[in-house]
């Protein structure tokens, strides 16, 4: 399926559910869910926001909630593109979760990813995260080879 609204685009699995967010001060949300609760969302946020910021946000937030967390300095390259952040390791519930953040920013706006899952489904379900942020740059950003 593709996602193509708000001058976001993104293509993601035909039995993941979207849920969209908006915010007076710009900021736009949405978050594409799959069947089993793992999760992958996108946040657009004002160009001059502080990348940085952002992550040490998102890791401050995740502490609160689940004190036993483990951060991990991360990036990725996706077609040129830095996308920096970190990795999480964290349990709730008895389960054990593995979830990443990575941000990019362009000239006309920051973007945030954010990826968590169950550890028994990480495995699985990091490609598909991976694939998901790839087609956000290719098609959004407009990096990467054509899809023609």
């Amino acid at each position: 399926m593709e996602f193509n609204r708000n001058g976001i685009r993104f293509e993601y699995p035909e039995n993941w559910i979207i849920e969209e967010d908006s915010s007076q001060d710009g900021v736009f949300t949405l978050t594409a869910s799959a069947p089993d609760g793992a999760f992958w969302s996108l946040s657009r946020q004002p160009a001059e926001v502080d990348l940085q910021q952002l992550t040490d946000a998102t890791t401050e937030q995740l502490r609160t909630e689940y004190p036993d967390l483990e951060v991990y300095p991360a990036s990725d390259d996706i077609f040129g593109c830095r996308l920096s952040g970190a990795d999480f390791n964290f349990s709730y519930l008895d389960l054990t979760n593995t979830a990443g953040v990575r941000s990019l920013a362009t000239p006309t706006a920051c973007y945030v990813f954010f990826s968590q899952a169950e550890d028994r489904d990480w495995s699985r379900l990091h490609h598909v995260f991976r694939a998901m942020t790839t087609s956000f740059v290719r098609e959004t950003i407009g990096n990467g080879p054509s899809s023609d």
